[in-house]
């Protein structure tokens, strides 16, 4: 991995701080064409014949350039989905419109914040709509009333075991519900559903990142529970990245309406401070534009104002570090430099007991080589999600035990 990567490009996208050096163009798309050779984050999916054609295309890096080159790409998969989907091969349209959705969401990567790339996010969720059609079982778009506003998501249920437990996944930083929303596959294949959201400040969500914005998933757990095919005893959280945040903060202020929560990668305290953004900013992880995409989060643009943000988020500054959660599996990496493992170690320490896996060679998300992001979430995340989804045990009466 090429360091400094994310620094270097957030000064060309006019980042207010950072420390290294810039790469040159041809550095970044040597680093891009690499993690798309061997199916890495942010590029998981994309071909690399595909990568290498956008990339060609690119001779600077203007914003809305990056969106053309990507969207080029796109439009071909979208146009052989139409027809395909004429002559009724669906599984053909399926899958091209599955990768239309995978370039024109890498388009608008990490955050919609130019024209472009704002036309680019629009399409990608036009692309993946257009492919949840083939899907079975089928995938519903839903709209939950929040404060005389509408929160959209994904809900697919497994037709089997009604009424089913069901995971409320949430997108992070880069990533949006859409793919969550694929992630979720797996869990059909275990008989569980699961409800796909953004997070505060990022996709479709009404509204930006603040203290109280956790309301809107008390809003879509109302909804849920008014779902009859839906277990509401049975409902576990899943938080990946500064989504986290929002699982291990919904555990703990809805914990008698959860069963569990995932908080991998998260944010708790520590990554709100002043020392670790400036130090994180300079994180090779994060491909580029990382302080644009944290401070659309708020909606702010300075460092200065997203700092100010700090003392509210922090869990610990809340007065909620300590109260009583609900079940919750905390997983990193020790050198994760997104995201301080020191937070992981907060939450670990106080409240309600919890579980804990970390990668003592992992970075963000306790993603390793050793480590990848799919075993992880194979071996640790749904194995623990699915020993939560089991319905509790009958209680045996005086007469019958």
């Amino acid at each position: 991995m090429l360091w400094g990567l994310g620094v270097a490009l957030a000064l060309l996208f006019a980042l207010p701080a950072a420390a290294q050096t810039p790469p040159t163009l041809a550095e970044l798309k040597q680093e891009i064409a690499r993690r798309a050779e061997h199916n890495l984050a942010p590029l998981t999916g994309l071909k690399p014949a595909d990568v290498y054609a956008a990339l060609a295309k690119i001779k600077s890096l203007d914003r809305d350039e990056w969106a053309a080159a990507w969207s080029a790409i796109a439009e071909i998969y979208a146009a052989r989905a139409k027809s395909a989907e004429a002559k009724h091969q669906e599984k053909l349209a399926h899958d091209d419109e599955l990768m239309a959705w995978r370039l024109y969401s890498f388009a608008r990567w990490p955050v919609a914040n130019s024209p472009g790339k704002a036309k680019a996010y629009r399409e990608a969720l036009e692309a993946y709509r257009a492919a949840a059609r083939f899907l079975d079982p089928p995938m519903e778009i839903v709209h939950i009333p929040f404060a005389g506003m509408q929160i959209a998501g994904y809900l697919r249920l497994s037709k089997r075991g009604r009424p089913v437990a069901l995971v409320l996944t949430i997108g992070g930083l880069a990533s949006r519900k859409e793919d969550m929303a694929e992630e979720g596959a797996a869990f059909l294949r275990h008989g569980i559903g699961f409800l796909a959201l953004d997070m505060p400040g990022t996709g479709e969500t009404p509204i930006k990142a603040d203290v109280g914005a956790e309301k809107m998933f008390s809003a879509a757990l109302d909804y849920l529970a008014k779902r009859p095919e839906i277990d509401r005893r049975r409902i576990i959280l899943r938080g990946l990245g500064w989504s986290g945040y929002w699982a291990a903060k919904i555990a703990i202020t809805e914990r008698a309406r959860v069963k569990g929560a995932v908080v991998q990668g998260a944010p708790i305290h520590f990554f709100f401070q002043a020392d670790w953004q400036k130090k994180s900013l300079a994180t090779p992880d994060f491909l580029f534009d990382l302080f644009p995409a944290r401070a659309a989060v708020f909606g702010v643009n300075s460092l200065d104002d997203f700092l100010a943000y700090g003392t509210r988020m922090s869990l610990q500054d809340e007065g909620l570090i300590d109260k009583p959660a609900a079940p919750m599996l905390l997983v990193n990496g020790e050198k994760d430099s997104q995201v301080p493992i020191w937070d992981l170690d907060l939450m670990l320490h106080n409240g309600s007991a919890k579980e804990a896996w970390v990668n003592p060679n992992g970075f963000h998300d306790g993603v390793s080589p050793d480590w990848p992001a799919i075993n992880v979430f194979d071996l640790v995340v749904l194995p623990w999600i699915l020993k939560r989804a089991e319905p509790e045990p009958a209680k045996l009466t005086a007469a019958g035990g």
